[in-house]
Parts: C-alpha cells; structure tokens; sequence
C-alpha cells in the first residue's frame, strides 16, 4: 500500500537514497556495497528492537564511516496510556497505574505523585512521622536497586559481564526486602495518600539491617572490577562529553547534571519527607563524561546506606505508631487493617464491619468505590529519582479523580541531550552514552 492511501502512513518519511536492511553480521558487506556506489553516507537505525537501547528507544544515526553526524531520536513505542488512565480511576487507585511507569523506580513515581495529592488535601503536616521516614527508606532502597540495574546493564553492554551478574545478584536482595514489606517485588503501590499501605512486618528491620551489611561487603567490588580495568575506563573516560551549560539548557538532572561539579539534589535543594533531617552528602564529579555517572552512581549507593542505616534507627522507636493519616475519610482502606497476604482486610476488620458497624461498613464502601474528594487546585511537588527530578503535576476539578496527572519523567528530559552525547562520536560509544544517561523507556512512553 502506498504511503497516500494507508490511513496510518499519511504524513510519513519517504525514504532517500538506497535502502538497507542489515540483520547482523553483514556489516562488511554492506560497507563494500557503498564504497562501489562511491557514497559513504549511511542512515541506521538503531532500535527499537536493540539490547543496547535500554527499552524500546529508536536512534536514527547518520555516519560517515563510523563516525556519528547526526543522531535523531524517536519515542513512543512503549506508549500505555498511563496518564489517561489515571482520570478515570480514584486518587488512590491512581498509584497502582503511575508506579508502573518507570519499571526500575517505582516508588519515586508513587512518592512524587502522593505528596501532589497530600498538597492538595492540605494535609502534607498532618502526615505521621513514622509513614514519612518509611517512604525514605523505600525510597533510598529503590535508589540502590536502581543504579544496581543501571551499572549491571552498562557494563554488560561493553563487555562487563561479571559487573552485570554481580549487579542483578545485589539487587535481588533488595526486591526481597521490597517483597517482604509490600507483598510485591515491583510495582508496589504501596505509598498512598495519608502514608503508606500497611506498617513494617516484624522482622522487616532485621532484613534492612542484613541487607545493609551485604552490601557494604559486595559494593567494592564494583569499585575493584571496573576503576581497575583499563578497558572499562577507556571505554567511559571522555565519552558521553556533557557540560553543565548544556544540562541546564536541557534540563538533564540527575548523576548526569551531578557529574559536571554541579551539586543539584532536590533532596538537599528542596527538601521533602523530612530528608533535611538526614545527615549524608551529595556526590559530585568532573569529568562531564559517562565515567563520572558511572563513579557518580557508585558514590551515591554508599550515601543511601547512610541514609538507611538512620532510618532504621528511628523506626525502631517508632514501634506500633500511625502509618496512615488520621482523617478516616482519606485513609485507605478502611483503618488500614490488611490480611496477612497483603491485599485483603483482616478478619478483625471485616468482623467490624459486617457484624457491628452499619455505619462502618457504609464508609469503607464509599471509600474504596467512589473514593475522596480532592478540593479543587493544582500541585506539582518534584522530588530525586535515580534518573534526576520526577514530578507529577496533578490537577483536581473537585471530583474523586483526577482531572489530569502529568508526570515531568527525568529520562524523558535527559534523552534530549543524547545528540550532544552522540554527534562527533564513533558508532560504539553511542551504546556508551546512552547506559549513562540510564533512560527506562516506562517512564518516556507514559
């Protein structure tokens, strides 16, 4: 079907020139072919279907030899329609569609978006201490199991096997403990409007501590199997090169802006959830190349164990406190007495209301169905992902909905520079500079 009669393919690109198809391993080839055509201008794409494109991200790259020209980037491959989805669901139900966006940081998304809702309520200081030092928790754990995947897969991708084995191994301590606390070893759900879903099992603090201690043994060895290998350094030292000037016309954030000396972490910058009472420090580096958000990345582990470690020393203070608002028309559900599965109410809960409260039985109904009412207004509270600044700009009408959610995603905004990174470059550092900027394609394509 020609592109003027395919309903789909109006307005399309026509390609020029002579066309392609390269199914590996036939490279040599395809160069001798344009050198009998005397033109050495090439045309690939490189995705969506690539390993080396963390997700389904299309570059469009034009060589001159192996050297990248021009480097153009299309998304929207993954696209789900979280977003969309979202106005049709209650404020809290809202949760389960955005912690699906970023697949590798969850909780970031539920976090940014929760504390939206909590502006709105105008309830942010009526948050108990104990929900807001577990968010931190969460959070810095699932900053940890973030980089883990970002060091594991960038490794992988230029030959670091080892450093991709022992990645993955790292992280699965953390799923377990996220598994242990949430019932779920993604996509949680688990911080709500008002706090968080339920409180710590019983021997949740033991699981951080032995994690903690795990990973002050295992995390040098990052350290010793890539600052000591000349081939991982020279493949990172002075690829990827970005300034700060750039980052900021751009908007990059994240280890990509913290590795050009610049110390731009909303965690110290705009506090939230009660990170200014957490004593850790805020990496830097400057070099402005993929070697120093990968050293950027490491550092910022050590400091997330810090922060850890505090919050594990506060919680244990914290026995049998609230973990959810107080206000019973917000709390949900009901009481936030959960089964032993994690999902369902306890029995206590459903004797409760079923068998001696009509009344009870009425609100939980109304909670979980039509849910609260958010008075009308806008809110947009940015917090630290790994990636750099996420924020959901979340609008009310009144309703029980949202009217919209909008998520600003850092690695939408940071694949804006991948052209600074690439142009200029050779082929193979394009695989480089992308596995530094740590995109997660759920995130882009919301």
């Amino acid at each position: 079907m020609s592109v003027g009669t395919d309903p789909y393919g109006i307005g399309g690109e026509q390609a020029e020139g002579h066309v392609y198809t390269v199914t590996g391993g036939d490279w040599d080839s395809l160069v001798a072919e344009q050198v009998e055509r005397d033109d050495e201008r090439i045309v690939v794409n490189m995705g969506p279907q690539h390993p080396s494109t963390h997700g389904v991200l299309r570059l469009m790259l034009e060589l001159d030899g192996e050297t990248v020209t021009e480097a153009r980037l299309g998304v929207g491959y993954l696209h789900t329609g979280i977003e969309k989805n979202m106005e049709f669901r209650t404020w809290t139900q809202g949760v389960t569609f955005c912690t699906r966006m970023d697949y590798l940081s969850p909780l970031s998304q539920e976090a940014t978006y929760c504390l939206g809702v909590e502006r709105l309520l105008d309830i942010t200081d009526q948050i108990p201490e104990k929900a807001s030092v577990i968010r931190v928790l969460m959070l810095e754990l699932n900053r940890i199991s973030s980089h883990l995947v970002a060091i594991a897969t960038g490794g992988m991708e230029i030959g670091a096997l080892t450093v991709m084995t022992i990645g993955f191994r790292e992280r699965e301590v953390v799923l377990d403990v996220f598994e242990l606390i949430t019932g779920l070893r993604m996509n949680h759900a688990y911080i709500r409007p008002g706090g968080v879903a339920q409180d710590l099992p019983p021997n949740a603090l033991d699981k951080v501590r032995d994690l903690v201690a795990w990973m002050k043994k295992h995390l040098p060895e990052y350290a010793d199997l890539c600052n000591e290998n000349p081939i991982f350094v020279g493949r990172l030292k002075g690829i990827g090169y970005l300034d700060l000037a750039t980052c900021l016309a751009l908007g990059v954030t994240g280890p990509p802006l913290r590795a050009t000396g610049y110390d731009w972490d909303l965690r110290k910058k705009q506090p939230y959830c009660g990170y200014e009472t957490y004593d850790f420090e805020v990496p830097t580096w400057d070099t402005f190349d993929a070697y120093g958000r990968f050293r950027i990345r490491l550092e910022e582990m050590y400091e997330s164990l810090r922060i850890i470690e505090q919050c594990v020393q506060r919680l244990e203070k914290m026995e049998g406190d609230p973990i959810m608002v107080a206000d019973g028309k917000i709390a949900w559900p009901a009481q936030l007495s959960v089964g032993s599965d994690g999902i369902g109410n306890s029995n206590e809960h459903i004797k409760h209301i079923m068998g001696e409260s009509m009344e009870a039985l009425i609100h939980h109904f109304k909670l979980v169905t039509e849910g609260f009412r958010v008075p009308p207004g806008q809110a947009y509270v940015p917090i630290e992902s790994p990636r750099g600044e996420i924020g959901a700009h979340v609008v009310s009408d009144g309703g029980t909905r949202p009217y919209r959610a909008h998520f600003r995603d850092p690695s939408f905004v940071n694949l804006q520079a991948m052209p600074a990174l690439c142009e200029g470059a050779m082929v193979s550092d394009v695989v480089v500079a992308v596995a530094s900027l740590d995109p997660v394609l759920g995130g882009v394509d919301r």
